[in-house]
């Protein structure tokens, strides 16, 4: 017998014949002996539906307020599993987030979870019963409803497999796993069966949308086993683990691109310390995110040009501020640039292997792409090109660390 806990996401229960199938995958578990704890999202585009309604009312809402619309949609899934499993004969109940209660800190709209009581759905479990969770929500120090954030479902699934110490946490989604590239471009794109923490992390953060990358940070530090598979197709998925569980690790694991950075080029900035906190400092206090940074050698000692990335939808507020600050850095010229993309490589084998930057750069060089900006960490690379060359560099990469050979995967 094992405890597990089973996630559903928005697409997994977009409608009441799906809801019955993820209940039909519940009662399966339950009949192998198993105990499940369910955590769900909200059904479909409901909370996108939410955000617009709080957004329409009022464009300066009280955050507590908005926590409590849109963790709504929650509390709708949780109660139709909960029917739906019962209707099946399968003992089952609901939990919203503040009945458990998931306690959180008290920054509403993007809360942080602090501990889960798990006493009493433990007892129940062990008597049989299934508890269904509303994900993406808890309980504030001020006793309001919270919310963790978009794709916080996951985070609660996550948590919650923490806290029971189940045996693996399963997260069903419409992909039947993690694949070494986006299939939509990459037909050859192969699913993983198993990937590492780290791996995951990087490409959660770096565009690939299969989990959310909280719940891969708290899954690697609690040690919870991940499987992210398909409500839609009956076989296994993608395992979370870690590193020494995958016995020969791949130079790279996979190709992913993110589209929602713009790029910013300072030119003739005044080559002084302190210009760069000059620049940084203002933007952090806009509450604007830099990225990737180049900065140029400086021929004369008295200029140099400066580029930076930012979240495309961060553009306008970036170079307002800059523009407010361009007496102070000495900036000649500001050029926004938002028609730009991050392809990035990842992998932990890169740790061992020499060559691997020649090889992304080389590959990238034969299909004509210019690089703009490059950022590493020990396991990935990131390169800032032109968004019109998203696929061809993409398929370019995927093709030159052979992740096309899908026997070599599996």
């Amino acid at each position: 017998m094992a405890r597990l806990v089973m996630k559903f996401g928005g697409t997994s229960v977009a409608d009441l014949d799906l809801i019955r199938r993820a209940a039909e995958r519940v009662q399966a578990e339950v009949e192998a002996g198993n105990e499940v704890a369910v955590v769900v999202s909200a059904m479909g585009s409901e909370t996108n539906r939410l955000v617009k309604l709080t957004g329409e009312i009022s464009p300066l809402y009280d955050t507590r307020e908005y926590d409590v619309v849109v963790s709504a949609g929650e509390q709708v899934s949780a109660g139709l599993i909960a029917i739906a499993l019962q209707d099946l004969g399968v003992a089952a109940r609901s939990w919203l987030g503040w009945q458990i209660p998931f306690y959180t800190d008290d920054l509403h709209g993007s809360a942080r979870i602090d501990r889960i009581e798990t006493d009493e759905i433990v007892r129940r479990l062990s008597q049989g019963q299934v508890a269904v969770v509303a994900g993406f929500q808890g309980l504030g120090s001020d006793n309001r409803i919270t919310t963790l954030g978009r794709g916080g479902s996951d985070t609660s699934a996550v948590a919650l497999a923490s806290a029971l110490e189940a045996d693996r946490c399963d997260i069903y989604t419409d992909v039947e796993g993690v694949f070494t590239a986006d299939p939509r471009i990459v037909t050859s794109a192969a699913k993983l069966d198993k990937i590492t923490y780290e791996e995951m992390l990087e490409l959660a953060s770096l565009g690939a949308t299969v989990l959310q990358t909280r719940s891969v940070e708290m899954a690697m530090k609690h040690g919870v086993r991940l499987q992210v598979l398909s409500s839609f197709v009956e076989q296994p998925g993608t395992l979370v683990v870690d590193e020494d569980e995958i016995v020969e690790q791949r130079v790279v694991s996979g190709v992913t691109y993110s589209n929602d950075d713009a790029k910013i080029t300072l030119r003739h900035v005044s080559d002084r310390p302190g210009v760069a906190a000059g620049i940084f400092g203002p933007l952090a206090d806009a509450n604007v995110v830099v990225d990737m940074i180049v900065q140029n050698v400086s021929e004369d000692g008295k200029s140099t040009d400066l580029t930076f990335t930012v979240e495309r939808d961060q553009l306008d507020r970036a170079v307002e501020v800059l523009r407010s600050i361009e007496d102070q850095i000495g900036a000649a010229v500001i050029t926004p640039d938002p028609n730009v993309v991050k392809v990035s490589i990842v992998g932990v084998g890169m740790r061992s292997h020499a060559g691997v930057a020649q090889a992304m750069f080389h590959a990238l060089a034969e299909k004509n792409i210019n690089i703009q900006v490059i950022s590493t960490s020990e396991i990935k690379i990131s390169v800032l090109i032109a968004a019109d060359y998203t696929e061809l560099a993409v398929r370019a990469l995927h093709s030159a660390f052979k992740l096309d050979d899908v026997v070599a995967l599996t």
